[in-house]
C-alpha cells in the first residue's frame, strides 16, 4: 500500500517523508536553474538591461507561484486516486463521470494516454539536458575541457541506466540527503549575491512582468518558451504523490525547495545586473573560482538524481499501461522486497539509454536540448488541467463548483500561453518530444483498440458457461486425476482453452477452475475483497482475482488466498495443470483494423511477455492451446 495512505498527522513521519520527497520528487524542478535564466536570454537577442533582468525574473518567480505552489501543490494534489497521482491515476478518476463507448468517455481516454505518451519524451530529455548541462560546468573552470563534456556525458548516462537492474533502495537513501545539501548550495549561492545587488528582489512585483510584456509582446510571448523551463519537473509533484503522501510534498516544497529556488534565480539575475559577461553561464559563476569544481562534482550528482527520478516513473508509468490493458505485457523485475514501487523493466531502460545517448550526440549542448524540452511538459501541464476540470467539480456544491472552475479557467489561460510559445520551438527540436509522444500513443491506442477486437472475435464464437457446465456434468467426458485451471478474460463463457482440450485430448480433470483476472481503475484492491470463488457444479468452480493498476498479478498468491478462504479447495503444485489460449492473428476478408495497425498489433502481440512469466505460473505446468483468429 502507498505511502500516502499509512500517513498519518505524526511530524517526525512527516518530515522523514519530506527529506525522500525533496530527493525524488523535486530532482527535475531543482536542476533547472542550472539553464533556465542562460537560456532566457540565448532563447531571444535580448540586452542585458535591468529591465530585461527583473522582467524574466518576476515571470519565473510568478510562474513558480501560479503553476508549482497554486496549481500543482495546492489544487491538483487534490485530485487523489486512493493516495495515488499521476496523469493515468487522473485519467482513471475521469472516467468516472462517462460511459464506456461515449465520446465523453474516447475524449478522457485520449487526453490521459496522449499525457503518458509524452511523458517518454520528457524521460528521455531529462537526463540528456540535465547531465549535460551540469558537465558544461567543466568549460568554467577551463575550456580546455570542453572537447571532454560530451564523452563524460556519455560515460555518466551508460553507467546510470547500467545500475538501474539493482534497483535504487540502497542508492535512494543517498538521494534526500544529496539534494538538502544542493538546495542548501542554491539558497547560499542566491543569497550571496542578492546581498550584492539587493534592488534584484523588487523582481517580486508582478508590475515587472506586465512592463515587460507590455513594453515587448511578441518577444514576451516567445521567451514563454524558455521560462517555462523554470517549471519543468512540476508534473513529478503529483506523479509521486503515492509515494510520499500530499503533506510531506507540500511541507518540502514550501519549506525548502520554492525558497531555494527563488533565491538561486534573484542571485543570478543580481549576478547579471553588475556582471553582464556571466551570461555565457550565469549558475556557476555565481561561486567563487575555488568553489567551481565542487559545484560541478554536486550539480553531476543532483542531475543524476532528477534523471533517476523520470527513469523511475518510465518503469512506473509503463506498468500502470500494461495493467491497464494499454500496453503489452513486459517483464518487471522488483528491485526491492520491501518497496512495491520498485521495479526495473529492461526493455524499457535499453531503448531510454540508447535513445538518451543519440540525444546528446544529435544536439551537442545544453541549449540545443532546452529547445525540445518545453513542449511536452507545457501539453501534460494543458491535459492535467483539462482533465482536473471534470475530477476536482465532481460533487462539490454549486458555489464551490463554479470558484475551482474560475480558478482552473485561470491556470488554463496560463498553461495554454506556455504551450503556445512552445510551439514556436517546434522546428528547433520540439519536434522530438511530439514525434515520440505520437509514436508511443499509437502504440498504446493500437494495441488497447486491437485487444478489444481481439476479445470480440473470441467471444463471438464461445459458449455461456453455466449450461455447458451443467451439459459436462450429466454426461462426462474421461474424466482424469488433477486440477485444471483455465485463465480466460471473460467470466461467463467457456474458455477456448478448455473446447481445444475436450476435442484433441478428448478428457477433463477431476477438478475444473475458470480463473479470471481482472484490473480496476483505483491503485490498490484490499486483500479482502481480492478474490471471489463461486462453485459452479460439483466439480467446476470460478475463481475472480481483482487487482489494483498500480499492482502486480501473480496465480500462486491468488490460489494460496483461495485456500485459505475456502480450506477444501487445497492446489497440489503437482497436480494442477494450467491452461493457456495463445492467438495468432491472421488477416480478415474484410479487416476490422488497417493494415499498419493490425501489423503493428501482430508485432506486438508477438513480443510480448509471456503469461506465465507475467502471472507467475509455474511454466513446466502450463499448457497452451493454439488458435487463429481473423482481424
Amino acid at each position: 500500500m502507498s505511502s500516502a495512505s499509512n500517513l498519518d498527522r505524526d511530524p517526525k513521519k512527516i518530515a522523514g517523508l519530506a527529506i525522500g520527497a525533496i530527493g525524488v520528487v523535486y530532482g527535475d524542478i531543482g536542476t533547472s536553474p542550472l539553464y533556465t535564466l542562460k537560456e532566457c536570454f540565448n532563447h531571444a537577442d535580448l540586452t542585458l538591461s535591468a529591465f530585461n533582468v527583473l522582467g524574466i525574473l518576476s515571470l519565473i518567480f510568478w510562474g513558480l507561484m501560479l503553476v508549482v505552489s497554486l496549481k500543482y501543490v495546492v489544487f491538483i494534489l487534490r485530485a487523489d486516486n486512493r493516495g495515488e497521482g499521476g496523469v493515468l491515476s487522473l485519467m482513471a478518476l475521469a472516467l468516472r463521470s462517462a460511459q464506456p463507448g461515449s465520446r465523453k468517455y474516447a475524449i478522457i481516454v485520449g487526453l490521459g494516454l496522449f499525457g503518458a505518451a509524452l511523458f517518454y519524451g520528457d524521460s528521455m530529455i531529462t537526463p540528456a539536458v540535465s547531465v549535460l548541462s551540469a558537465l558544461e560546468g567543466i568549460g568554467v573552470i577551463s575550456h580546455q575541457l570542453d572537447a571532454y563534456i560530451i564523452p563524460v556525458t556519455i560515460i555518466v548516462l551508460i553507467a546510470l541506466f547500467m545500475v538501474q537492474a539493482k534497483g535504487t533502495a540502497s542508492i535512494g537513501k543517498l538521494f534526500g540527503p544529496i539534494m538538502l545539501i544542493w538546495f542548501g548550495v542554491l539558497a547560499a549561492l542566491g543569497i550571496w549575491n542578492i546581498i550584492k545587488s539587493p534592488d534584484v528582489l523588487a523582481a517580486m512585483n508582478p508590475i515587472h512582468a506586465v512592463h515587460f510584456f507590455a513594453s515587448e509582446p511578441g518577444l514576451a510571448f516567445v521567451l514563454l518558451g524558455a521560462v517555462v523551463l523554470s517549471l519543468t519537473g512540476a508534473e513529478a509533484l503529483y506523479a509521486d504523490m503515492g509515494h510520499f503522501g500530499r503533506p510531506a510534498i507540500r511541507y518540502a516544497w514550501f519549506m525548502l525547495v520554492l525558497p531555494a529556488l527563488v533565491l538561486n534565480y534573484f542571485g543570478q539575475g543580481a549576478l547579471l545586473l553588475h556582471s553582464p559577461e556571466a551570461i555565457k553561464n550565469p549558475f556557476f559563476l555565481m561561486a567563487p573560482s575555488w568553489a567551481l569544481a565542487p559545484l560541478v562534482v554536486l550539480a553531476t550528482c543532483a542531475t543524476v538524481i532528477a534523471s533517476q527520478a523520470v527513469i523511475s516513473g518510465a518503469y512506473s508509468m509503463t506498468s500502470q499501461a500494461v495493467q491497464l490493458g494499454f500496453c503489452p505485457r513486459m517483464e518487471i523485475q522488483h528491485t526491492s522486497e520491501n518497496e512495491i514501487g520498485q521495479i526495473y523493466i529492461p526493455q524499457i531502460n535499453w531503448f531510454l539509454l540508447v535513445s538518451v545517448i543519440l540525444l546528446v550526440l544529435a544536439f551537442r549542448t545544453s541549449s540545443n536540448l532546452a529547445a525540445a524540452y518545453g513542449f511536452a511538459v507545457t501539453c501534460t501541464m494543458v491535459i492535467t488541467t483539462l482533465l482536473a476540470f471534470i475530477v476536482l467539480g465532481r460533487g462539490a456544491s454549486t458555489v464551490k463548483r463554479v470558484l475551482i472552475w474560475f480558478v482552473l479557467l485561470f491556470l488554463l489561460v496560463i498553461d495554454f500561453a506556455f504551450f503556445s510559445a512552445n510551439l514556436l520551438k517546434l522546428h528547433e527540436g520540439g519536434w522530438f518530444p511530439l514525434l515520440i509522444g505520437l509514436i508511443v500513443f499509437a502504440l498504446l491506442t493500437t494495441w488497447k483498440f486491437g485487444r478489444k477486437l481481439l476479445s470480440e472475435r473470441m467471444h463471438d464464437g464461445e459458449l455461456p458457461l453455466e449450461g455447458f457446465v451443467e451439459a459436462l456434468e450429466s454426461s462426462p467426458p474421461q474424466r482424469v486425476e488433477g486440477t485444471a485451471i483455465f485463465m480466460t478474460a471473460s467470466s461467463d463463457s467457456v474458455p477456448h482453452a478448455l473446447l481445444h482440450n475436450l476435442k484433441h485430448n478428448k478428457v477433463l480433470h477431476e477438478r475444473v477452475v475458470f480463473m479470471t483476472i481482472l484490473t480496476t481503475d483505483i491503485p490498490y484492491v484490499a486483500a479482502r475483497e481480492r478474490v471471489v470463488v463461486r462453485k459452479l457444479g460439483e466439480s467446476f468452480c470460478q475463481i475472480i482475482a481483482t487487482y489494483g493498476f498500480k499492482e502486480e498479478a501473480s496465480v500462486p498468491a491468488i490460489l494460496a488466498q483461495v485456500e485459505l478462504l475456502q480450506p477444501e479447495l487445497e492446489f497440489d503444485a503437482m497436480q494442477t495443470s494450467y491452461f493457456l489460449s495463445r492467438e495468432t492473428i491472421v488477416e480478415a476478408k474484410y479487416p476490422a483494423m488497417s493494415w499498419w495497425r493490425r501489423n503493428l498489433f501482430t508485432i506486438m502481440s508477438r513480443n510480448a511477455a509471456r503469461a506465465t512469466n507475467f502471472f507467475k505460473i509455474p511454466p513446466n505446468r502450463v499448457v497452451e492451446m493454439g488458435m487463429q483468429v481473423e482481424m
